[in-house]
């Protein structure tokens, strides 16, 4: 498997940013890590085992990035101060790094950059960030799947609101989306794979998936949202079995 690391300067973040890239061409698959998690995560835990028959295939290509959890959700700062610099690493994905990485991935296919539209997955409060990606920019992603997650900022930010973290909780602006806004119609056409157990450590996450799914459900969105059984915790190991299950589904593979 041909795997790379880089870093790179972001002007948004005014930081260094480390990311791996796995494969040679292929669907890209941007990978969040779980809370305050580093590019490296999915490596270390064997989640990349997952992955790998399809990167060796070159059926997808793998992107692995940096959280700022520590610095924005995962923090005691101020609120406005923390949601501003979570709206900078968002906005760093989408501006910067993805094409960046498209670039990387149409170099490794030979093909056109244009068009190419990213899958996203997350785990735990990873799953928060790939729904907010996907949601909010439905453009640049056709397909999502959250494991164990909570898919509202409000667990991290309580009483504080105003317009960013509204934009970044997802379980909140579809709520409020209308019926007939155009991005409705980009969603029903992308895959959306959401699961949680029911085990140890899952009450939130079992409270949020469910009420996410139903107004995925409200809103018609065609939506796969799954919840596995009272054995199945928030861990690891649960993860690796349900990223098996569903990756050749949500990548039509």
């Amino acid at each position: 498997m041909n795997i790379e690391y880089h870093k790179v300067y972001s002007p948004r973040l005014c930081r260094d940013m480390e990311f791996k890239v796995y494969g040679s061409g292929g669907k890209p698959v941007l990978c969040v890590p779980c809370q305050s998690g580093r590019f490296y995560e999915f490596e270390d835990m064997h989640m990349l085992d997952v992955y790998a028959p399809y990167i060796e295939r070159r059926e997808v290509q793998v992107f692995t990035i940096d959280s700022l959890d520590s610095e924005t959700l995962n923090s005691h700062g101020s609120p406005r101060e923390r949601i501003c610099r979570h709206e900078d690493w968002i906005m760093y994905i989408a501006e910067e790094a993805l094409p960046l990485f498209r670039a990387i991935n149409a170099a490794a296919d030979g093909k056109k950059e244009a068009g190419v539209k990213f899958a996203v997955t997350g785990l735990s409060l990873g799953a928060l960030h790939a729904a907010t990606l996907y949601f909010r920019f439905p453009d640049l992603f056709d397909a999502v799947m959250g494991l164990s997650g909570i898919y509202t900022n409000e667990y991290y930010f309580g009483d504080y609101h105003d317009e960013l973290t509204y934009i970044n909780s997802p379980q909140q602006f579809l709520a409020n989306m209308p019926d007939d806004h155009p991005y409705l119609d980009k969603y029903r056409s992308g895959r959306m794979i959401f699961c949680v157990g029911q085990g140890a450590w899952e009450v939130e996450t079992l409270e949020s998936t469910r009420r996410f799914g139903e107004i995925l459900a409200q809103k018609n969105t065609g939506a796969w949202v799954d919840v596995w059984g009272y054995d199945v915790r928030h861990d690891w190991d649960w993860w690796f079995v349900q990223a098996a299950y569903f990756l050749p589904k949500l990548l039509d593979l």
